[in-house]
């Protein structure tokens, strides 16, 4: 091997593809074009009030320098008292860790669980970056397809044929990317059933439009919670996630912290504490504006017949059949950017089976969202 080349964990990622139509579009906008975003799961709105004031005083007071590896005690707490409050789920601040932003929080719980070949069952479609973590860690995921029929939802007798030896957890995500469907309480035991480790993504609770809200750590406490606080609370940029986890695996990830992270940023943790305990009326706000999005969109879609069966009840996006149109998702999603000036993102990016989707964000305004829903039935009304 030449000396210079890259390493095999370098090469085997595959790329973000939401994020290259997002650079494309950038750059088209570069050149004076005028692209409306349903691309990018990120919310429009600003931050709230209470948040930034609660940073702002921590900077000012030079609460600037590395907290405990775990997070802070009193952001632990809160996340503690939070999960009791809307769950009635006990957790102790020692099972919880603060990390910066979700993506490190998966990267350490996948190295805390998986040794080399082990396995972590996966729904099809998925979030685009879980399986490059688990190959990351030299884990293999294995993919159970979900149907549009079934809402997208695992039917827990096909994760049992895809269970083996080596199979380590079964990871969920409710509210889930890209699908927007929302696991019931039957669904959710069910899983917690199969006694396996649950690893559940809860980045979007808190963003669910009909029915009720539920976290895996209801139903067993043999599970992983993978969550934060960009979407619900519009902070992308702070950085600021959380894992709980059974005590048997914190200290464990607390090294791996301590090595590759350190904490998480002192007084972005004070933020985190702030939307926790005084922006439950700015979550409403911003929760009711996306649900009237979310059914303008929908009735839309189902004007233009590429509705899915199932309508989404939970995060900011939406799913949209167009296999009709194409079997080429990544190659329709560019031509919808060039030719309708909308960007959007190719079902491919999430698995193989939802191959002939395109994914909506209606984390945009109403205004952009009508723009560009009417530029795309322009473009399938003339598509060849």
């Amino acid at each position: 091997m030449n000396k210079f080349s890259l390493s095999s964990r370098a090469t085997q990622l595959s790329p973000f593809i939401v994020m290259e139509v997002l650079e494309k579009a950038q750059a088209m906008m570069a050149q004076g074009e005028d692209i409306i975003h349903m691309e990018v799961g990120e919310p429009d709105f600003a931050t709230p009030e209470p948040v930034k004031e609660a940073a702002l005083r921590a900077i000012k007071q030079d609460d600037t320098h590395y907290t405990h590896s775990l997070g802070k005690i009193t952001l632990r707490e809160e996340i503690a008292r939070y999960y009791w409050r809307k769950y009635q789920v006990e957790i102790s601040p020692e099972q919880v860790m603060i990390t910066s932003g979700t993506s490190p929080g998966m990267l350490l719980v996948f190295s805390a669980l998986l040794e080399k070949g082990e396995e972590i069952i996966l729904p099809d479609p998925y979030y685009a970056c879980y399986p490059n973590f688990i190959r990351y860690v030299d884990g293999q995921p294995v993919f159970v397809p979900v149907s549009e029929d079934d809402g997208f939802k695992y039917r827990p007798e096909d994760i049992k044929k895809h269970m083996s030896p080596l199979t380590r957890a079964i990871m969920v995500n409710s509210p889930s990317n890209p699908t927007g469907s929302v696991f019931s309480s039957g669904n959710l035991k069910a899983l917690a059933g199969l006694d396996q480790m649950i690893i559940s993504d809860e980045i979007y609770n808190g963003l669910i439009y009909e029915g009720e809200e539920h976290s895996i750590l209801e139903f067993t406490d043999r599970a992983f919670v993978i969550n934060g606080f960009s979407k619900l609370y519009a902070m992308t940029g702070w950085r600021l996630g959380y894992i709980i986890a059974p005590r048997e695996y914190i200290r464990a990830m607390q090294i791996m912290q301590q090595n590759f992270f350190i904490c998480a940023s002192s007084f972005a943790q004070e933020g985190g504490i702030a939307a926790l305990r005084d922006c439950e009326q700015e979550v409403k706000e911003m929760v009711g504006i996306y649900n009237e999005r979310r059914l303008y969109l929908l009735g839309r879609l189902k004007q233009m017949g590429i509705a899915t069966r199932h309508d989404p009840s939970g995060a900011f996006y939406a799913l949209a059949n167009v296999k009709e149109y194409t079997g080429d998702s990544y190659h329709l999603a560019f031509e919808i950017l060039e030719k309708a000036k909308v960007a959007v993102t190719p079902g491919i990016d999430f698995g193989a089976n939802c191959e002939g989707y395109i994914r909506f964000s209606y984390a945009n305004s109403l205004i952009n969202i009508k723009e560009g829903l009417d530029r795309l039935e322009v473009f399938f009304k003339n598509y060849k």
